[in-house]
């Protein structure tokens, strides 16, 4: 009996502190609905439609490119993506390992979304074993990869034009994917153009950070511009690029 009226006790305790905290919570709550509403209505129609679907599912996402022209996906449990990257002569010359440095960037940031990459020191070693390969294809083949990404840079630089006293990353890039085929060719099924800047709105001052700090940042930035080509990012991703 002890035993059953302790429990009933501790059942009534228990509600009593629930209805509390509810009280509590709603107090702190309303006033934050209200304020929400509030704003809403304020605002335009279209507007409101925005704000209302940030409030109920967060920012709208949008869909990888690669995805959407292709209906394909490079997610896929048993696919392994290889990345490597051509520079022209001229342009490896002013940017010495720019081209491992791009696709490293890309491998990692794919990586980190949890697309299945081949290592990039792997795709590199390749490279350095076969210096007279001549098409994507051959790697894929040798890293028994499902698909290449094939970045050709064709500009970069880390400089606002006609300065050295004024950072600013651009590049010019064709982005292709080759999708491995099982006789061991390869086709490719997706290609764009990327035209990159950063900061976008202006240069930045050289007195702010190191060349190597600016660099070390702008391939950051590339590299994720690159990734959002085969994952999935969110409205607004770029706003923080503005300077």
């Amino acid at each position: 009996m002890r035993a059953a009226g302790g429990h009933s006790q501790l059942g009534r305790l228990s509600q009593n502190e629930s209805v509390m905290m509810t009280n509590l919570t709603r107090r702190r709550l309303y006033p934050a609905m209200i304020l929400g509403l509030v704003a809403l209505v304020s605002l335009p129609g279209c507007a409101q439609f925005v704000l209302l679907s940030y409030v109920l599912g967060g920012p709208p996402s949008i869909e990888p490119d690669f995805d959407a022209q292709t209906g394909l996906s490079l997610d896929g449990k048993d696919d392994r993506i290889a990345v490597v990257c051509y520079v022209p002569t001229d342009l490896e010359f002013e940017n010495p390992k720019i081209d491992v440095e791009v696709a490293s960037a890309l491998a990692y940031r794919l990586a980190e979304h949890r697309i299945n990459v081949i290592s990039p020191d792997a795709v590199r070693a390749w490279i350095d074993e076969h210096p007279d390969w001549e098409t994507p294809d051959e790697i894929g083949t040798a890293l028994n990869a499902t698909y290449v990404i094939d970045i050709e840079l064709t500009d970069f630089r880390l400089y606002e034009e006609n300065t050295h006293t004024l950072y600013r990353g651009r590049t010019e890039a064709y982005v292709s994917v080759i999708q491995m085929l099982e006789d061991g060719s390869g086709e490719e099924v997706y290609s764009t153009e990327l035209n990159s800047l950063f900061p976008q709105l202006i240069p930045r001052s050289t007195q702010e950070s190191s060349l190597l700090e600016f660099k070390r940042e702008y391939l950051s930035r590339l590299s994720e511009e690159l990734g959002w080509l085969f994952y999935e990012r969110y409205n607004g991703d770029k706003i923080p690029w503005a300077t």
